[in-house]
């Protein structure tokens, strides 16, 4: 099916105001017929003068040119000033309602799409790709529909003087446009500019990661050189950048060289046409092409930018697609109430996107109501997974996830996050205060009621040293918590949620050991009568679990309490004695 135009695509999304648009092309193509009309002027005058020469007192229409050509120059910039207002009314409302689109869109896509993409990619591609869209809108649709009046207009007025030297002038013109058309319009131009943004966005993406591994750069002594990923994005934009940069000098130069021609072929034709030149009318029709075709470099100059655009404009509406594109969770036309808080895995079955090999394959388990399992295993075996199911990050190929009997798949989105709380290992707050970042979970909870889960959740502490205690901005006048410090907050915010399930993934995985030990109070006063999927690498936090499923391959490797486990010499007793290994492991001086 062939695609509307981007303009159109654009007026959908401006939505009413995309009648400033439009009257912001009208009036910017009144305004270039209006702006060519001073010149007429201007040969008026230089006629009336070379006719009256050498007795210009007998000029009697001069002034009355002069002011007309004032006129018509005020009223086209006014007009062309109208335009401009017009087109960011326009372009402004037409970006807020993407944005607008995008960031509901972002709310209802599936949460592990979005770490998957990464922040700093989506970021760029709401921000910066619809940043574009209004520069397009704003500045170069205008500037495009003067590029394109303006010639027509021309076209009439260099053959109205005297058509042999108007067509010597649109001849240099038609050599200049299709120099330009060679190298600013096709395929080639379509696949440099996306390769261009893909090379600033990857850049743009790895340098979010890299801002993120700043404290572990400077922990271990490292430079940018140890993040391969981020160098060699630096690496390859510098690397496109300059060929793409090589590559049009020679183009460039011609068309600059044959564009800015015009005046060097008037001056030939006048010395060619040395007798000819002495008549007052011939001279006048030459020196008005002489001051008119410096215009043509000025509009075609416009046009081959505008004709760039086009492309970007494509690359950035496409762009906006693949976000608002994305496949959401779908929502039962028949959403049902679970019966109860039991969590159980009915032969399920995930794999994520590109991957050789199930990230799950085929997990079956039962997590009765308010038990508390753990989820241990080695590395990529499946338990994050897993748990993300339960949250639907995503939704499973194969098999079923059920909450109190009932499909999660069946239950309402926002009934879900009544139902499910998820505390990761590395917890984000806003910057903004301490009970804001807590009253997140329950908008209208009063700050009695945040207060209070502040102190079950173990953060008087961090309450009392505060400048301005929990109404302390985060981030803003040296405000900042640790690691530990920011999972108790996390914490108080799903206290306060209050949710019958709720996931723990790695939360003790940044707290010291003071720290840690607070955490996982907070963890025993959040976790009474809950339903509880604990995900951890520090074995003593889950010995007293109701049951422990040891995940390897997305399959359950073993299952059962601790110290059934550590009897049975399996994977599990082998991880548990490492981990204590690791417990007893000292420095010492011999």
């Amino acid at each position: 099916m062939k695609k509307r135009p981007n303009l159109f695509i654009l007026m959908d999304y401006a939505g009413k105001f995309k009648y400033f648009t439009l009257g912001s092309i009208i009036l910017a193509a009144v305004s270039a017929c209006i702006a060519m009309l001073p010149f007429v002027e201007i040969w008026k005058i230089v006629n009336e003068a070379l006719t009256v020469n050498p007795d210009f007192y007998k000029a009697e229409d001069i002034d009355t040119y002069g002011y007309n050509a004032v006129r018509l120059a005020v009223n086209a910039m006014f007009i062309y000033f109208c335009a401009l207002g017009c087109s960011h009314i326009g372009a402004f409302r037409t970006v807020a309602n993407i944005r607008e689109k995008c960031v509901e869109k972002v709310l209802r896509m599936p949460l592990g799409h979005i770490e998957n993409e990464g922040s700093g990619k989506i970021r760029k591609i709401i921000i910066d790709s619809s940043a574009s869209l209004e520069n397009f809108m704003a500045h170069i649709l205008p500037d495009r529909t003067v590029a394109i009046t303006t010639p027509l207009a021309m076209i009439a007025m260099l053959l109205y003087f005297d058509w042999k030297i108007g067509l010597l002038c649109i001849a240099n013109v038609a050599a200049g446009f299709f120099i330009m058309y060679m190298f600013m319009v096709g395929k080639n131009l379509k696949k440099d500019v996306d390769a261009y943004n893909a090379a600033l966005e990857n850049m743009t993406k790895e340098a979010v990661e890299y801002v993120r591994g700043i404290p572990v750069v400077k922990t271990f002594g490292q430079s940018v050189f140890s993040f391969k990923k981020f160098k060699k994005s630096i690496d390859d934009y510098e690397k496109f950048t300059v060929s793409y940069t090589r590559r049009f000098r020679i183009p460039m130069t011609a068309y600059t060289v044959v564009i800015n021609a015009s005046f060097a072929i008037l001056t030939a034709v006048a010395l060619c046409n040395a007798q000819e030149a002495a008549d007052p009318v011939f001279f006048s029709n030459l020196l008005f092409y002489i001051i008119f075709t410096p215009i043509i470099a000025v509009t075609l100059f416009k046009l081959m930018h505008s004709s760039e655009a086009d492309m970007i404009v494509e690359n950035s509406l496409n762009r906006i697609d693949t976000v608002l594109d994305v496949e959401e969770n779908k929502e039962s036309d028949n959403p049902q109430t679970p019966d109860g808080y039991s969590v159980e895995f009915q032969d399920v079955k995930f794999h994520y996107k590109d991957a050789t090999k199930n990230a799950l394959d085929g997990i079956s388990l039962k997590i009765p109501s308010g038990a508390h399992v753990a989820f241990v295993g080695p590395s990529g075996g499946g338990k994050t997974t897993s748990a993300s199911l339960v949250s639907r990050f995503w939704d499973a190929d194969n098999g079923k996830i059920m909450i109190g009997g009932v499909d999660v798949k069946d239950i309402a989105t926002e009934k879900l996050s009544e139902i499910v709380s998820f505390v990761f290992q590395d917890s984000k707050l806003l910057k903004t205060s301490i009970l804001e970042n807590v009253r997140m979970a329950k908008p209208d909870a009063t700050d009695e009621e945040v207060l209070e889960v502040l102190r079950r959740a173990q953060c008087s502490d961090i309450i009392d040293r505060l400048p301005d205690g929990a109404k302390s901005i985060l981030g803003s006048k040296g405000t900042y918590l640790s690691g530990g410090e920011q999972q108790r907050i996390a914490i108080a915010r799903v206290m306060l949620k209050n949710t019958p399930v709720l996931i723990l993934d790695e939360a003790t995985a940044f707290a010291d050991p003071e720290n840690e030990e607070k955490v996982l109070q907070a963890f025993d006063e959040i976790s009474k009568g809950k339903t509880v999927i604990k995900i951890a690498h520090r074995l003593s936090t889950i010995v007293d679990s109701d049951e422990i499923y040891v995940l390897k391959d997305g399959k359950i490797a073993e299952q059962g309490k601790h110290g059934q486990l550590v009897e049975q010499q399996g994977i599990y007793a082998k991880m548990w004695n490492e981990y204590q290994k690791s417990v007893d492991w000292k420095i010492t001086n011999e």
